[in-house]
Parts: structure tokens; sequence; C-alpha cells
């Protein structure tokens, strides 16, 4: 299998989007004035939105099906910025590190960057690819 990227895009209206489904409405996720007054530099996407970005490119590999992720861990190491009426951008990019064959299953390194910054540090999920039985 050959290395995966693909690049995400997040704007201030996702990030309200995101808000009202995952119930995390804290204001440094909307409020550039909150977020400037906790010593960011501006309003940032949650971290679990961006952990989800990720997350979406191990979902294609496995034909969009998430049953298929046995686990993911990540280490937030970064924020992604997003300033009132720019889209940002999120590059991820995956490589398979280690294929099990017994237990039918790979396992993904991942990486996250925004604006050249990595944004999750030791990124792993580990998935039943399609054609492995359980």
């Amino acid at each position: 299998m050959s290395d995966l990227t693909r690049t995400v895009t997040v704007d201030r209206a996702r990030l309200v989007a995101y808000a009202e489904a995952s119930g995390d409405q804290n204001p440094i996720h909307q409020d550039a004035e909150v977020a400037r007054r906790v010593g960011l530099p501006d309003v940032i996407a949650h971290g679990m939105w961006t952990m989800g970005a990720a997350l979406e490119l191990v979902t294609d590999l496995v034909g969009g099906d998430p049953g298929r992720i046995l686990s993911c861990q990540t280490r937030f190491t970064g924020m992604v910025v997003v300033p009132e009426g720019e889209t940002v951008e999120v590059l991820v990019t995956g490589v398979v590190k280690k294929v099990d064959e017994a237990a039918g299953t790979q396992t993904l390194e991942l990486s996250a960057t925004c604006a050249g910054e990595k944004v999750l540090g030791r990124c792993q999920a580990v998935v039943r690819p399609l054609g492995a039985q359980a």
C-alpha cells in the first residue's frame, strides 16, 4: 500500500457547526477576543475536530466503514488557528507501518500539519482493512 494524503479545510462556520454537534461550546473556538485574552493568537479549532479530520483519511482507507478502525491515539502538539474570513488547510498524511497478517490488521502512522506546523503527534490507528477477516 502506498502513502496516503488528504487536505481537510476548516473555517469559522465549520467550527460553529462542530461546536453545535459536539456540545463543546468553549469560546476559544468561536470568539477571537476570548481566545486572545487567554493567550491564543486567534480562534483555534477543537482538538477533537483535528483528530477527526485526520481519521477521515483512515475511514477512506477502510472503505468508509468506521467500524474497521479498531483503535486510534494521538497527542495534541499544536493548534489549528482559524482567523476570521479565512479557510485553513490541515494536511494529513499516513503510511502503513505494520501489517499483522495473523490478526488481519494494519497499523497506520499519521501526521497532521497546518501552516507547516505539526498539530498532532504520535498519531496512530489500527484498522482491519477491506478484505481482512475479523
